[in-house]
């Protein structure tokens, strides 16, 4: 349970932290402003800046968020800004993945068990409601919970009070509870798969985070942002740079799978690279090959990573699937085909990892293959490691 003093501390850090933004009124927030309140985010793009103020609005109120973006947009990153900038901000910020977890175990980690509650609770445990007392609660995925659990959810966040699994104390729910999402959980309920009271309950303040093909200003400075983190993560020279051309093509990029994406992909090209200048020829054949999703003017340049690029403003529509530019043309000097079918298959796979999060059974069904013949490809080609962990930027 929280203490006077330490929820007194707590709404005091809220104050000071959003005094700023608070002091604009309708003027929003500029740059500047948005760099002292949300340090950990990167971009300024006019979509990330409204969602931002989004967030600069709710965080100091104790009623139920949920954040609805692709996979990869950085929900979890909000959700712990969201925290941050609340009177809560001194107790715990606790996240749970409703997907990671299995269906039978799922309740036992967010309410907790007494000993002999089931089969192998040898002893009792503390549940996710508990750990975060006072604090935050993030559920994420939160569409992927099942419906019998779904209930037990909204009665708990209705009474605000929970029972663990085998025990008779009823205990105090003292959380702040903020969701995510990828899916549209309107349709979700329409489908039958999610309930909509509990979606009412949720839904209270809503924040809607931009795909990154819908921030394309801000490509180039995640970029540089993520290179310098790999470089330092990986020990490698400090001057190991991007190339003007692949530069370029990274800007112009769809990234599907989103930041998390581009991270992942940087810190693949810094590490088979080992050093030096990235150039085009280090680049994927799904990077390279992939029609432009944005129009780059040359009006607007910007320096990253020792090269002068244009930043990309503009996005436009992007299609449904990635086909090369070259698909079905023979090049003059011929082609290995057995080999570009498998760097065109290896390519689809590593995507499709990237989007679910190295979600296997998600991962499947975008390729349409079953799962079992999906982890074996990974496993023979070495495309991944099998116990990757899924997880939320």
């Amino acid at each position: 349970m929280n203490t006077p003093e330490i929820r007194r501390t707590g709404e005091d850090s809220c104050r000071a932290q959003s005094m700023l933004f608070r002091s604009k009124g309708r003027a929003g927030l500029q740059y500047g402003d948005w760099q002292e309140l949300f340090p950990e985010i990167i971009g300024r793009s006019p979509t990330m800046l409204k969602a931002l103020e989004t967030v600069a609005k709710i965080s100091h109120s104790e009623s139920a968020v949920l954040i609805s973006g692709e996979s990869g947009t950085g929900k979890e990153l909000i959700a712990s800004a969201i925290h941050r900038l609340s009177s809560r901000s001194a107790r715990p910020f606790v996240a749970i993945n409703c997907s990671a977890i299995p269906e039978n175990l799922l309740e036992s980690e967010l309410f907790g068990h007494e000993k002999g509650a089931f089969t192998g609770a040898d002893r009792r445990r503390m549940g996710r409601f508990d750990a975060a007392s006072g604090g935050t609660l993030f559920l994420d995925e939160i569409g992927d919970m099942p419906l019998a659990l779904q209930a037990k959810l909204l009665r708990v966040l209705q009474e605000r009070k929970f029972t663990p699994l085998g025990g008779n104390e009823i205990r105090e729910a003292d959380v702040r509870i903020v969701a995510a999402t990828n899916l549209d959980l309107e349709k979700a309920v329409k489908a039958g798969t999610f309930r909509l009271d509990l979606f009412y309950r949720l839904n209270v303040l809503p924040v809607a985070l931009p795909a990154l093909r819908e921030r394309a200003e801000d490509i180039a400075e995640l970029l540089e942002h993520f290179l310098d983190l790999a470089v330092r993560m990986h020990g490698y020279d400090a001057s190991t740079t991007l190339g003007p051309d692949a530069m370029q093509t990274l800007c112009t990029f769809a990234w599907p799978g989103n930041v998390r994406q581009l991270q992942n992909m940087i810190e693949r090209l810094v590490v088979l690279k080992g050093g030096g200048e990235i150039t085009l020829e280090d680049l994927p054949p799904e990077l390279t090959h992939a029609a432009p999703a944005c129009v780059i003017p040359s009006a607007i340049p910007t320096v990253v990573a020792n090269a002068t690029i244009p930043l990309a403003v503009r996005p436009v529509e992007t299609p449904a699937a990635i086909i090369p530019g070259s698909f079905g043309e023979l090049p003059k000097d011929g082609i290995d085909l057995i080999q570009f079918i498998e760097d065109l298959e290896n390519s689809m796979i590593m995507q499709a990892l990237d989007r679910t999060s190295h979600n296997k059974n998600q991962a499947a069904k975008l390729l349409g293959l079953n799962r079992t013949t999906l982890v074996e490809r990974i496993k023979k080609r070495g495309l991944a490691p099998l116990n990757a962990p899924a997880q939320e930027l």
